[in-house]
């Protein structure tokens, strides 16, 4: 929202609430009104019951103004302003000794516009039509006795000049001056206020761009990783199914999977340290280097080795990637993977609970230069799994600061080890959810699990 739209707003919510301060003073009017018919005030009769109807309905008006309107029409505040003005004056004039306390609520008022032109305006109206009130007053309004040397008074009216002179310098200079020093702090607050409103729209339209970015950030990177499944639906050698939660609307958790040849399917999962967008913009790096660099006939150790070289050689950040790649001969059924400090993966013996399979965890990617990774291997057999993961599933957090753990992901797999996939998947994420409640998620929270379902025939 920019700051014209806040401005209009507020204009809006200001005309409102002035509409309601009217009516309040209204009937605090109404009482005094009241408290003189019952002769507990010594104000005139026929003063209150000519001044009091007129006020009254001057400070209703601009109530009826907002019902009318809504309170979003531009000449609204004037007229608002206008209304508490022309009530104060009649008030003011019926009554001069009560003339400064009674003018401070149009400048009240006005302050709620945040404009400081506003303020000036309605100071400058208030100041004549105050002076004014001050000499209408002394003819038709309350006598003040005090000031004006009228001890008791009874028959004419008589207006001297020396009165005149008494009402100039003891009654409107003072007084004005005193509503002069009132509007400066009211336009000071007003201009503050203004800069304030100012400043915070600025940031509100900053934050809406960033999360506007972000947002198509978070869509782009979903595109970046593979998210149509079935993967293969012309293979019925494996099936295979991922999924990755960010914590942020942009993660440097990913993953990946794709065939290197027709025999051999590479699976990736990583995790970057850090979060948001640095870590984002480096997973990127990480997932494009590691798909580009796998090939035929190439070994994962190698893989990794330069890999990690490339990551070094841009890594001014100090960041780092855990990673795990393994590589399915789908003919022999042999699986070469290699680890660069990631978590250890599950694995299933044809519908058998899941296992931890114990490997090296290797050293992590981007952190040191001319690393050598060594690759491993082991066999797997129709009906076999591989689930993996990175650390935002075990180390999810309840709001007892409890986390998930190994122990209770081993049991959700072992309870689930017969399904596919993407069932296995789904039931691991609904026990992690209803075991952090309400908890916030902390870490990117990525799954990938494969199952070898038959060999392919050789060729």
């Amino acid at each position: 929202m920019n700051a014209q739209n806040v401005f209009m707003e507020n204009e809006t919510e200001a005309n409102r609430y002035a509409a309601k301060c009217l009516v309040i003073c209204s009937f605090v009017c109404g009482a005094a009104w009241i408290l003189t018919l019952l002769r507990i005030f010594t104000v005139p009769m026929a003063i209150m019951n000519t001044a009091m109807p007129m006020i009254i309905l001057c400070f209703w008006m601009p109530s009826l103004l907002c019902r009318l309107t809504g309170g979003s029409r531009r000449w609204v505040k004037y007229a608002v302003l206008f209304c508490s003005i022309m009530g104060v004056f009649i008030l003011s004039s019926a009554m001069p000794k009560h003339g400064v306390l009674v003018w401070t609520l149009p400048l009240m008022l006005s302050c709620h516009y945040y404009s400081k032109d506003l303020t000036r305006i309605t100071l400058v109206v208030s100041q004549i039509l105050f002076s004014c009130s001050i000499y209408i007053g002394m003819y038709f309004g309350e006598w003040d006795q005090i000031l004006l040397d009228a001890a008791y008074y009874s028959g004419p009216r008589v207006v001297t000049r020396q009165n005149l002179y008494d009402a100039t310098v003891f009654f409107v200079l003072t007084r004005a001056a005193a509503l002069w020093g009132l509007s400066s702090i009211c336009t000071t607050m007003a201009g503050r206020t203004r800069r304030l409103l100012e400043r915070q729209a600025k940031d509100s339209e900053e934050r809406q761009r960033i999360e506007t970015e972000l947002d198509v950030a978070h869509r782009i990177q979903a595109d970046m990783l593979p998210c149509i499944f079935p993967a293969f639906p012309e293979r019925p050698e494996f099936d295979i199914y991922a999924s990755m939660a960010p914590a942020r609307e942009v993660g440097g958790d990913f993953y990946d999977f794709f065939m290197v040849d027709e025999r051999h399917l590479a699976i990736v999962i990583a995790d970057v340290s850090g979060k948001g967008v640095p870590a984002a913009l480096f997973m990127v790096i990480g997932k494009t280097l590691i798909k580009d660099h796998t090939k035929p006939g190439i070994g994962l150790g190698d893989v990794f080795s330069q890999v990690n070289d490339l990551l070094c050689d841009s890594n001014h950040e100090g960041m780092f990637i855990t990673a795990f790649e393994g590589v399915l001969d789908l003919v022999s059924g042999e699986f070469c993977f290699v680890n660069a400090g990631h978590e250890v993966p599950f694995i299933s013996r044809d519908g058998e609970p899941f296992k931890p399979y114990k490997i090296r965890p290797g050293f992590v990617l981007a952190g040191m230069e001319n690393m050598k990774y060594q690759c491993g291997s082991f066999q797997l057999a129709p009906g076999d799994k591989i689930f993996q993961y990175t650390d935002g599933v075990t180390e999810a957090t309840n709001r007892k600061e409890e986390l998930y753990g190994m122990a209770r992901l081993e049991g959700v797999l072992e309870k689930n080890a017969a399904k596919s996939p993407e069932a296995l998947l789904s039931a691991v994420r609904e026990d992690i959810d209803a075991f952090v409640g309400s908890a916030q998620q902390f870490d990117d929270i990525t799954m990938l699990c494969v199952e070898y379902k038959k060999k392919m025939a050789d060729v």
